[in-house]
């Protein structure tokens, strides 16, 4: 696969909360960190996502924000 991103991270997933529409999935990509994505349910479905998977985490964004209290 190649990706014009260049932000991608392996990671297993941990956990995947499905909805109706909208899906969510846990990913640990190590070190004790994780990544949570929402992604279509009909794509965790035609990617086989499920909890133990191996994937890539792809990572593209225009803006990243921050935010303090």
């Amino acid at each position: 696969m190649k990706l014009s991103a260049r932000n991608v991270i392996k990671g297993t997933v941990l956990e995947v909360k499905e909805g109706p529409v909208n899906s969510q999935v846990r990913v640990d990509i190590g070190g004790g960190n994780t990544i949570k994505s929402m992604v279509t349910s009909d794509a965790i479905e035609e990617l086989g996502v499920a909890v133990g998977s191996e994937v890539q985490v792809v990572i593209k964004a225009s803006d990243v924000m921050l935010g303090i209290d």
